[in-house]
C-alpha cells in the first residue's frame, strides 16, 4: 500500500478526509492510492471498471495517474460521468475530449465508453445505463462543484434515491458560472444549459470512491459537505455515508478553523 503524505487525516461519519499542503501533492497522493487500488483489483479479477470526472480540478490527479507504472490498462473499462448537451462534436470543452487528452490517449484503456449527447437523451441514457450496469463499478474518480454538485447533480435536480442511473438535467446557474471560473468558457452565455449526467445512485454504486477537491473556490462546498446536513442542498454531503470514499483536499479548499481533524 502506498504511503500518503497528507498533513491531516480524519473521518466525517464514514468518509475519510485527507488534507494536503498543496494541490500538486494532493493529486499525486490521490493518484498513488488509486493506482495501488487498481493493481490490487487486477490481481483479483480479470477486468476493472472505472468512472472518471472531467474538470480542471482533476488535472494534477490525472497527470500523475497517467504516469503510474505497472498497471495493465488493457484490462480497464473506462466511463465518464457527464457531458454537455448542445456543444459541437469538435468542441474542446466536451468532457469526453478532456479525458481523452488528459488520460485515455496516454494509457490506452481496454475500452472507453463515451457519452454521446448527439443522440436523443432518453435513448442515450438507456444505452449508457446498460453499459454501466453490465457489471459492478469498481472505482469512481470524481470532484465536487462550487455549489456542492457531484457530476452534474446540482442541488435543484439531485436525488439520493434517483430511480435512474443517467438523466438529462438543466444546469444550475452557479454550476454554469463555475465553468467560466474554471476557464473552460469565456462567458456565461457560452456555457450549455443542459447536460447528461450519471445520477447519485450510479456514482455511489462504485466500491471505491476517490474525490479530489482543491482550490479556494471549493472551500464553501467542502465546508457544507463536511459540516452541513446530509441532504440535496449540498449533494456531495452524501459521500459521508459511503464506507469506501476518500475526500482529498488541499489547504485552500479546507477551512482549518473547522478543526474537524481534531475530533
Amino acid at each position: 500500500m502506498e504511503q500518503t503524505t497528507s498533513n491531516m487525516t480524519f473521518f466525517r461519519e464514514e468518509l475519510k478526509v485527507q488534507v494536503y499542503a498543496d494541490r500538486k501533492q494532493m493529486g499525486q497522493d490521490a493518484a498513488a492510492l488509486v493506482a495501488d487500488q487498481m493493481r490490487n483489483l487486477l490481481q483479483e479479477q480479470e477486468r476493472i471498471r472505472m468512472i472518471f470526472a472531467a474538470a480542471p480540478s482533476q488535472n494534477e490527479f490525472l497527470d500523475a495517474l497517467g504516469k503510474a507504472e505497472e498497471i495493465d490498462w488493457s484490462r480497464v473499462d473506462a466511463f465518464h460521468m457527464d457531458e454537455y448537451v448542445g456543444l459541437p462534436e469538435s468542441a474542446s470543452q466536451r468532457f469526453g475530449h478532456f479525458l481523452k487528452r488528459g488520460l485515455f490517449d496516454r494509457v490506452q484503456p481496454g475500452s472507453v465508453h463515451y457519452i454521446n449527447p448527439s443522440h436523443k437523451a432518453e435513448e442515450e441514457c438507456t444505452r449508457y445505463t446498460e453499459l454501466l450496469t453490465a457489471s459492478p463499478v469498481d472505482i469512481v474518480c470524481m470532484g465536487i462543484g462550487e455549489n456542492g454538485h457531484i457530476a452534474f447533480n446540482d442541488p435543484p435536480v439531485a436525488d439520493f434515491t434517483d430511480p435512474f442511473w443517467m438523466k438529462r438535467v438543466e444546469l444550475d446557474e452557479a454550476c454554469r458560472e463555475q465553468q467560466v471560473n474554471d476557464g473552460c468558457f469565456s462567458h456565461l452565455s457560452e456555457v450549455p444549459t443542459h447536460a447528461l449526467t450519471l445520477t447519485i445512485p450510479a456514482l455511489l454504486s462504485g466500491k471505491h470512491i476517490y474525490c479530489m477537491v482543491p482550490g479556494p473556490l471549493k472551500r464553501a462546498a467542502v465546508t457544507a459537505t463536511l459540516t452541513g446536513p446530509i441532504n440535496t442542498s449540498c449533494p456531495a454531503s452524501i459521500l459521508r455515508t459511503h464506507q469506501g470514499a476518500i475526500l482529498f483536499l488541499d489547504e485552500e479548499s479546507y477551512d482549518a478553523e473547522l478543526s474537524l481533524g481534531k475530533e
